[in-house]
């Protein structure tokens, strides 16, 4: 593609060079640039792109995209430099891609708990209306048939772009897509055209990069004003109350879901089961009967967001039922990794204070025998770390009969010290507990004291199969392991 073409409607402070090149391919990492690309240098948290230039050169780099300075020896070099890289990798590359998001129906899903979830439920009720669609999300990328796992919950924009494009060439028609507050603060999807945005919950999670809920609020409201057709929101979240204040007179049409305030899609007569939910959902062109397979409250408002994004796109409430009935299991979403008539062990990506609270809720009614919890919390810096391992022992201490507090990811942050804040905060909740740095010893330690009708719930890494570990990221697959630990157990043989 010629350059003029690439950098189309870029917005840039000065171009020195020629513009009068072809390009044949777009790069932020230096160590991926060939001959003929343009490599744009970000100022990223711990690495700036500026740092790599000369070695993008030496691979073949004819074109720079900059916002400081640089100083270039080789000749025919063109930089053009920009106020923000990041905005311009996302223009660039929706160019280079020839703006693939016009050319499919756009679905973002935003909040801090359920992305995945209704992500994997609007697929299918899709599916079973006929519809082409793909994903993108936390576990991972499913385009056409082919599954592929991806680093963050939304990649960065020159990926996502090539991502759309491989959708458009197979003639995929719709696509779901998890909306982090990273991607949308970094503007990874600045150049996404999206058709439907969905808003689930806000509850304290990321603040090490938003510093405070209202920041974290407003990055996630930035979905909410890049949609044509309709905002679908959470009523009863208090922030979606707010969100619905901040974009009602906009272009995109509100449809509010919920279960405790009056909104265009819910639930009544909701009967909760130790493995599923079932409930009546009222929209305005019906009612119908729903079963998910997932327990508790959460998975109705997840279910709910599901169906109104159905009604909006115009599907039949029967696909829309079906649809949902049809998702037996969602890898690390309260997945059964192991059961033996009322004994069962289930792993959960649950690592927030409402997210572990709204998943043991659900759970304890059901639970003949004892509710014993294996967590960690996963490393943040400051007093707002130290605020979430003080919640999320609190919720410990309220729902679990023994609390096993272990490792979660704690990076490069001590974890005896992340494990000590958990368990004062449990003991001065007048929890019951024990602690493990040794995340395997934890799961170990709570099957073996385990009886034929407890629960094992092991929350914080769901689908995730490693643990991160001072700089090192070690293999950590939770379910093969409880596996494993269960062959081995003399107390569970079946």
């Amino acid at each position: 593609m010629h350059l003029t073409e690439v950098i189309k409607e870029l917005d840039y402070i000065e171009i020195k060079g020629s513009l009068d090149k072809e390009i044949q391919g777009i790069a932020y990492d230096s160590r991926e640039v060939k001959e003929g690309y343009v490599f744009v240098a970000i100022c990223g948290f711990t690495v700036d792109g500026h740092n790599y230039v000369n070695m993008a050169l030496e691979n073949g780099a004819k074109v720079l995209i900059v916002e400081k300075a640089v100083e270039v020896n080789k000749e025919d070099i063109t930089i053009i430099k920009v106020q923000n890289s990041r905005r311009a990798l996302a223009k660039i590359s929706s160019n280079y891609y020839n703006r693939p998001t016009e050319k499919m129906n756009m679905i973002g899903v935003t909040g801090t708990n359920g992305k995945t979830s209704i992500s994997f439920l609007v697929k299918s009720i899709f599916e079973q209306s006929g519809r082409s669609i793909d994903l993108i999300g936390t576990i991972g990328s499913v385009i056409g048939n082919k599954f592929s796992k991806t680093k963050n919950t939304t990649p960065e924009s020159l990926n996502l772009q090539q991502m759309f494009s491989e959708m458009v060439d197979i003639g995929t028609k719709n696509c779901i897509m998890e909306v982090s507050s990273h991607a949308l603060s970094l503007d990874r999807v600045a150049e996404c055209d999206f058709n439907i945005g969905i808003y689930t919950n806000l509850t304290p999670d990321h603040l090490e990069l938003h510093n405070s809920m209202e920041e974290y609020f407003y990055a996630k409201a930035k979905l909410f004003k890049m949609t044509s057709d309709y905002n679908i929101i959470n009523i009863d979240d208090q922030y979606g109350r707010r969100l619905v204040e901040e974009v009602k007179d906009l272009k995109a049409r509100v449809i509010t879901y919920g279960i405790d305030n009056k909104a265009d899609i819910y639930a009544t007569d909701i009967y909760y089961d130790a493995e599923f939910t079932e409930f009546t959902a009222n929209t305005p062109k019906g009612s119908i009967r729903i079963k998910v397979n997932f327990p508790g409250k959460i998975y109705v408002y997840n279910s709910l967001a599901a169906i109104a994004c159905g009604y909006c796109s115009n599907i039949q409430l029967k696909d829309i039922q079906k649809g949902i009935e049809k998702v037996k299991e969602i890898n690390g979403r309260f997945e059964i990794v192991y059961k033996d008539k009322d004994y069962k062990i289930i792993v959960d990506f649950a690592h927030t204070e409402d997210g572990l609270e709204k998943a043991l809720s659900a759970i304890k009614p059901f639970t003949k025998g004892r509710l014993i919890l294996v967590f960690g919390v996963y490393a943040a810096p400051g007093e707002k770390g130290r605020a979430k391992r003080r919640a999320m022992g609190k919720v410990a201490a309220k729902y679990a009969d023994i609390a096993v507090v272990t490792s979660d990811n704690p990076k490069e942050q001590d974890p005896n010290s992340i494990i000590k804040e958990i368990v004062e905060s449990i003991e001065e909740n007048n929890g019951n507990y024990v602690s493990f740095v040794d995340r395997k010893e934890a799961i170990k330690y709570a099957i073996d004291i385990s009886k034929d009708n407890d629960i094992i719930f092991v929350a914080g890494k769901g689908h995730e199969t490693s643990q991160k570990i001072g700089k090192i990221e070690v293999p950590f697959n939770e379910k093969e392991i409880i596996n494993e630990l269960i062959r081995n157990s003399k107390k569970k043989t079946s």
